[in-house]
């Protein structure tokens, strides 16, 4: 019965994440970026504050690190999330994804960087492996794109970074809340925030709005941001990190079919392949870190996504 939570948990944390970064196209394709971003965390936030009150979890971080939680509102959430979708305009979702894939690896760069963690011959393998198979694709998809595209792959890019600094400077702080505490507060405060730069600076018009994207926009606040943390965080629980971990290697499996079967879009056969030793890499990145089962956390700061990662989100 163990395996089998763990195995359904595995299952819809994966379709979660590979569904969200075709969500995040389809509600930028009528609904600014900015404003979007915005109302999807509004729409998740009251019930993250709802479970929060239900289980008595405190909003706020302890005291001596709500300067911080401010810092995880803006840099974890706002501009990260608002990378995310304004890079989807420009890249398809399938590599959105798989750029987001290589958090882990991410990760490990800033671990090394910011807490001159320790690395071993089969890290730093997968590491090489992963950076230059995503170089690959990320080379092989702008010769058939436009110079845009460019933009799309930096502010993912981009994401991803700002991710892996927040993520290593948490660690650095020992800031080990719930998840949350976490989420719920600074995805409020960063849903005003962006609601309302949007709404000045983007001047959504709502006559123009899909009934796609808003449906999207719901679904990435109430299901993929509120259920699918929830989600993640239940199989962080049940499984061990290095198990939780794999849904890096399978989202983007899913996020490309995805956008293969509704778009007619993929890919082209030699990001395919170059899809393999980036796997690998991520792989070894994941397996050669592992901790043993007996020291599971119980706890994280780094649970928000799609993403994800870490890690989640989710995108």
């Amino acid at each position: 019965m163990h395996r089998v939570m763990i195995s359904v948990l595995f299952l819809l944390v994966t379709l979660t994440w590979g569904s969200t970064w075709l969500a995040m196209r389809i509600a930028a394709e009528t609904i600014p970026p900015i404003f979007a971003t915005g109302m999807r965390f509004i729409f998740a936030a009251p019930f993250l504050i709802s479970i929060a009150w239900l289980r008595k979890t405190p909003l706020l971080f302890p005291s001596g690190q709500r300067l911080f939680q401010l810092v995880i509102c803006i840099f974890y959430f706002a501009i990260p999330f608002s990378l995310m979708i304004y890079g989807e305009t420009y890249v398809s979702s399938g590599l959105a994804s798989i750029i987001f894939a290589n958090m882990p690896v991410a990760v490990l760069i800033a671990s090394i960087l910011f807490l001159n963690e320790k690395t071993n011959v089969m890290q730093c393998v997968g590491l090489i492996s992963a950076i230059v198979a995503l170089s690959c694709i990320l080379i092989e998809e702008t010769k058939i794109s436009t110079e845009s595209h460019w933009q799309g792959v930096i502010a993912l890019v981009s994401a991803v970074v700002i991710h892996a600094i927040i993520y290593t400077q948490s660690k650095k702080r020992s800031c080990t809340v719930s998840v949350i505490t976490f989420n719920a507060l600074p995805c409020f405060l960063a849903g005003l925030i962006l609601s309302t730069i949007g709404w000045f600076f983007e001047r959504p018009q709502f006559s123009s709005f899909s009934a796609q994207s808003i449906l999207s926009v719901l679904y990435l606040g109430v299901f993929a941001g509120f259920f699918g943390i929830l989600c993640y965080f239940a199989l962080q629980q049940k499984a061990t990190a290095f198990q939780a971990s794999l849904v890096f290697l399978i989202f983007p499996l899913i996020a490309v079919s995805l956008e293969s079967y509704i778009y007619g879009y993929a890919i082209s056969t030699q990001s395919m392949f170059f899809i393999i030793p980036l796997v690998a890499g991520i792989f070894l990145t994941l397996f050669s870190g592992r901790v043993p089962a007996n020291k599971r956390h119980r706890y994280t700061s780094l649970q928000t996504k799609n993403g994800v990662p870490r890690h989640t989100e989710n995108p």
